[in-house]
């Protein structure tokens, strides 16, 4: 067999909502987009969302319409895919990384919390695997916090205290303390890239809880603004008879989503209910399947939360990282794809230039140095998973005793 780690689940009903865009003669940001900001507002419970190119622009876009930049110290996990923290580099403010809980995919919300400073604006927890974040938790701290925030602008005066910005790039449909993804943070980014549960084969979209004394519309301009360059119409609204006249109201960027990504988005989200609950069902297999072995494994569903299940996340316990990779390559040999989510921040080069050192993260290291991720998809048949699950105990089985034999 030949399994892939994350292929796109994309039927007739996404391919006819692509040719009807391809034929409708309107390819770029248009009626399509407007559509699916909508859906996904409704989705998330949300007043607006904006459909952009990536999670990663509609982070960065949220830290500058907050006015986050040079002085200013956003904090975030050392656990997490170098969009979470690269985004803080691109606005100028002082990336702080947060080493994970022992034994815990998220942050340690008590070394969160001692990190907290009069110029910390933001803090940006990542929901790994679909599974969202301690927010309660978070909340309670940002609000302890509040006498040491310092407002420079007047949203950040709306919000009066450090900004919740999830990174929700894997939790599109995930719900926390039955409140969806989207509607618990103060913003959210959403990822829509093609290894994603819902795609739209690049993109990603921002939604916001509603703060008092803020217009909606004007917070959804401020971003429409810097996502198409600060013009002041975007392309439809320039196709008017006789309304080609603009303004650059400032040198912004160029992040939006197409009509085509959208019809995408569109056909998902009309399958996304039986997607989410599929990914269920595989997650449940495994986990039975898995039930006595030695291994720790991501929980995706408990009475305070429910996952998107994107991810299926397993640490090899005991273990280290040859271990690890020997499994990895094991199950390569079989066919099937694995992966590794994540090498922490501070073991890249970029961090590391940075003046970061994975040594004063080490529970972050614990949890990498011995995780394996096996194949989470819809399009895995049942035939496929008993096949998955087969080889990776054997591949265990194998590599513990080439271990006691010293090869």
């Amino acid at each position: 067999m030949n399994i892939p780690f994350s292929p796109p689940d994309i039927s007739d009903i996404e391919i006819n909502e692509v040719v009807d865009t391809l034929k409708s003669g309107w390819i770029t940001t248009g009626p399509k987009t407007k559509l699916l900001e909508k859906k996904i507002a409704e989705k998330t419970n949300t007043s607006r969302a904006i459909c952009l190119n990536s999670a990663t622009a509609g982070m960065e876009l949220i830290l500058r319409v907050l006015g986050v930049g040079k002085g200013d110290e956003v904090i975030t996990s050392a656990y997490t895919y170098t969009a979470s923290a690269s985004v803080i580099n691109h606005v100028g403010a002082k990336i702080v990384l947060i080493d994970t809980a022992k034994d815990s995919f998220q942050m340690d919300y008590n070394q969160l919390e001692k990190a907290i400073t009069p110029n910390t604006k933001v803090i940006i927890p990542v929901d790994i695997g679909g599974v969202m974040c301690d927010y309660e938790r978070i909340f309670e701290i940002v609000n302890k916090k509040k006498e040491v925030f310092k407002a420079a602008n007047e949203l950040q005066k709306a919000v009066s205290r450090i900004v919740v910005l999830a990174d929700a790039a894997h939790s599109f449909g995930a719900i926390y303390k039955e409140k969806q993804s989207g509607e618990v943070a103060d913003f959210s980014s959403f990822s829509f890239h093609a290894v994603k549960n819902f795609t739209t084969g690049e993109g990603g979209a921002v939604t916001w809880r509603d703060i008092p004394g803020v217009d909606n519309e004007k917070l959804y301009k401020q971003f429409s603004l810097l996502s198409l360059h600060g013009q002041s119409k975007d392309a439809l609204e320039k196709t008017k008879l006789g309304s080609w006249d603009y303004d650059i109201v400032y040198p912004a960027y160029k992040c939006n989503l197409t009509d085509i990504m959208a019809s995408i988005g569109l056909g998902q989200i009309k399958r996304y209910p039986d997607i989410l609950a599929r990914r269920e069902q595989i997650i449940k297999f495994y986990d039975k399947a898995l039930e006595g072995h030695d291994l720790d494994i991501l929980r995706h569903y408990d009475n305070d939360y429910s996952s998107s299940g994107h991810l299926y996340l397993i640490r090899l316990r005991g273990q280290d990282e040859d271990f690890r990779n020997k499994v990895i390559l094991k199950m390569a040999e079989r066919g099937i794809a694995t992966n590794v989510h994540y090498k922490p921040l501070p073991m890249h080069t970029a961090y590391k230039n940075l003046g970061f050192d994975i040594k004063d993260y080490p529970n972050a290291f614990d949890m990498y140095k011995n995780e394996i991720s096996l194949p989470l998809h819809t399009l895995l048949t049942e035939e496929q998973l008993i096949y998955v699950v087969k080889n990776f105990k054997e591949s265990l089985r194998q590599v513990t005793s080439d271990s006691f034999q010293g090869v």
